[in-house]
């Protein structure tokens, strides 16, 4: 797939069974390079209802989406009101094309221009590099559970002043 045709754009509420799916797609196909089966089984046992992703984007977040030259999302990202970066997912079909980095470029002027002056996140083992490419640093490695099975994660943050 090339990533020279994805369109950076708002999210729209048609895109939530394609977002539901990239969401489960993504975990499973990009997560087994740094977790386990077992904690990628715990991390997204099923694609997400399109409810669920309906249902989020309309709590005040703001989401972003790539969409491909049909015009469905391959990647998706949202920013909280708080400056928190909730989700960042590209299809691995588009990994590795500068998809995710264009969405966390959207974010930063988004997040500049609402005057946030902090944004956090919990990056994943893949997401850590990107974020850290877009000048996010670590502040903790977080271990915990997910459904029984053992995980970790990343807290990072950026000053935006």
């Amino acid at each position: 797939m090339q990533a020279a045709n994805v369109v950076i754009r708002p999210y729209r509420t048609d895109d939530a069974p394609h977002m539901a799916r990239l969401y489960y797609d993504a975990v499973h196909g990009l997560g087994r390079r740094a977790y386990s089966a077992t904690q990628v089984a715990a991390w997204a046992p099923a694609p997400l209802q399109p409810i669920d992703v309906l249902n989020r984007a309309a709590d005040g977040r703001t989401t972003f989406v790539a969409a491909d030259a049909s015009d469905q999302a391959v990647a998706y990202v949202d920013l909280e009101a708080d400056g928190h970066v909730d989700h960042l997912y590209c299809h691995p079909d588009f990994a590795g094309q500068g998809v995710a980095s264009r969405l966390l470029e959207t974010v930063v002027r988004q997040a500049l221009e609402q005057g946030l002056a902090v944004l956090y996140v919990e990056a994943s083992e893949l997401a850590r590099p990107v974020f850290e490419r877009h000048g996010f640093t670590v502040t903790a490695r977080r271990d915990f559970e997910v459904r029984g099975v053992p995980i970790h994660n990343y807290a990072m943050r950026r000053e935006l002043t």
